[in-house]
């Protein structure tokens, strides 16, 4: 079973990959905070909403956007569309009740919230441990292993990787033996709720072995 540490940062290689469901399926299983810093994006629901809505969380239980921005594009150029400007000083983690937090990044490791700073500057100045979510298909090898060495570069600890789409046990097996980390695999899930995500937790095997 995966060890989950009291606060961790889920983010990922790249845009649209399952970072938000990774988000969900936690907090269905956990007792969890959940804050996603930056929303980017408002256009049928935020993540703080589907996140709360999948999981069936309470409402105390889903912190505020610390950024709620309008268009679905880069924090920077969102910001600079809405007229504001996002800096690090902005980000603090928040109070909670819960055992856990989990907090969800918006975009990619080296997405620019202003024209200094990218997401792995908050992940940084939060100093929280790292779950890498990844697409299990044909590219996740370089996304993967180049957000790896941007993480190490920082000093920033990835406790583990978590692959999801379709099982690939090749893609799989590379990334476990060369990046030494334990890596999971969350499949297509035949449909996304709260008794759904809580299954796949459960069944959720370390590849470390």
């Amino acid at each position: 079973m995966i060890e989950i540490p009291k606060q961790f940062f889920i983010t990922g290689t790249d845009t649209e990959i399952g970072k938000t469901v990774v988000s969900a399926m936690f907090m269905s299983a956990l007792d969890a905070t959940y804050w996603k810093p930056i929303q980017s994006g408002l256009e049928e629901e935020t993540d703080s909403q589907f996140v709360q809505r999948i999981s069936e969380a309470d409402s105390e239980r889903v912190i505020p956007e610390r950024w709620v921005l309008n268009a679905p594009m880069s924090p920077h150029a969102s910001a600079e569309i809405d007229g504001v400007s996002i800096t690090l000083d902005d980000f603090e983690l928040p109070e909670y009740q819960t055992r856990h937090l989990i907090v969800e990044g918006a975009g990619g490791l080296i997405v620019p919230i202003n024209w200094e700073h990218t997401m792995l500057d908050i992940i940084d100045k939060l100093a929280l441990p790292v779950l890498l979510v990844a697409r299990s298909g044909l590219g996740t090898l370089n996304h993967t292993l180049l957000s790896l060495k941007a993480l190490q570069d920082r000093g920033i600890r990835v406790f583990a990787i978590m692959m999801s789409g379709p099982y690939h046990d090749s893609n799989r097996e590379t990334l476990r033996r060369l990046s030494d980390l334990p890596v999971y695999e969350l499949g297509q899930l035949p449909k996304i709720d709260k008794k759904s995500l809580e299954v796949a937790f459960s069944q959720l095997v370390s590849l470390e072995a």
